[in-house]
């Protein structure tokens, strides 16, 4: 499968609107007794929302790096120090619960997604892919915009998607695989790719894109946000967060972007 990989957050060649993207995903440093957490980049919107709805009830301070998972459980894994870590995959959060770096007991299912299909511009006209559309011919000689298929999450989910569908081997070769699904976006937004496959919930943050096709959840292993405490963390108001993170005023907040609460707060 050709490559054409765009690291982030410094992209390998400029790209409209990528030094944005950067600025939007890199945390403020943290402060001593801040919360720090480590979540997928998909969560952006919404748990920024979240975080200062409860910072500002409570006085408390959370800091959020935002980043693919698997890059963030790497990091995790080499060390860094992070509070609370929400994956866009079971499977990454499985992988650090086997090396006992989360607590187990404080593990939820925080949230679920879907996965679609976007074009650049908010007026674009509806395929149906399941009836068989040619996504390859539609794309021509231009890309479609992925996060990594084969280690970060919506990549994976969007891979497989595609192969369900039987258009994955027509379009692997037209493929930008980007780091993290906000890159994705990114590159959807500006114009620099015509297509991309993202989560309902980015779409609905980046008003410049429209939801052109839904992946049947049938298509892809089930999207699952796992949380939890990391097995280092030492901050006192990491579990408050936590507990915040699953309760009703940010069910409002994930459920107005696009996710479905899960663990209790319905799937609305």
């Amino acid at each position: 499968m050709a490559d054409f990989s765009i690291p982030f957050p410094f992209l390998a060649r400029p790209l409209a609107g990528a030094l944005l993207l950067a600025s939007l995903l890199m945390p403020v440093a943290a402060q001593a007794d801040d919360v720090l957490v480590f979540a997928a980049a998909s969560l952006k919107t919404a748990l920024d929302q979240v975080a200062t709805e409860w910072g500002g009830r409570t006085g408390r301070s959370v800091t959020v790096s935002y980043a693919g998972s698997s890059s963030l459980a790497r990091q995790i894994e080499q060390g860094a120090p992070a509070d609370l870590f929400i994956s866009a995959s079971v499977d990454w959060m499985d992988y650090l619960q086997s090396a006992e770096l989360i607590r187990p007991e404080t593990r939820i299912d925080l949230l679920g997604n879907s996965l679609v299909l976007i074009a650049h511009g908010r007026d674009a006209g509806r395929i149906d892919l399941e009836a068989g559309a040619d996504l390859a011919g539609l794309l021509g000689d231009q890309r479609l915009a992925m996060a990594l298929v084969e280690s970060v999450p919506a990549g994976i989910y969007g891979k497989a998607a595609l192969t369900s569908l039987g258009q994955w081997d027509a379009v692997k070769e037209k493929v930008a695989q980007t780091d993290n699904v906000r890159a994705a976006l990114a590159l959807v937004s500006s114009g620099e790719a015509p297509f991309g496959i993202v989560y309902a919930s980015d779409a609905v943050a980046e008003d410049t894109v429209s939801v052109i096709a839904v992946f049947a959840q049938t298509s892809h292993v089930p999207i699952i946000y796992p949380a939890a405490l990391t097995a280092s963390s030492s901050a006192p108001d990491a579990l408050l967060f936590l507990e915040a993170l699953s309760g009703p005023a940010a069910a409002d907040m994930f459920r107005a972007q696009g996710f479905r609460p899960l663990n209790g707060q319905g799937d609305g």
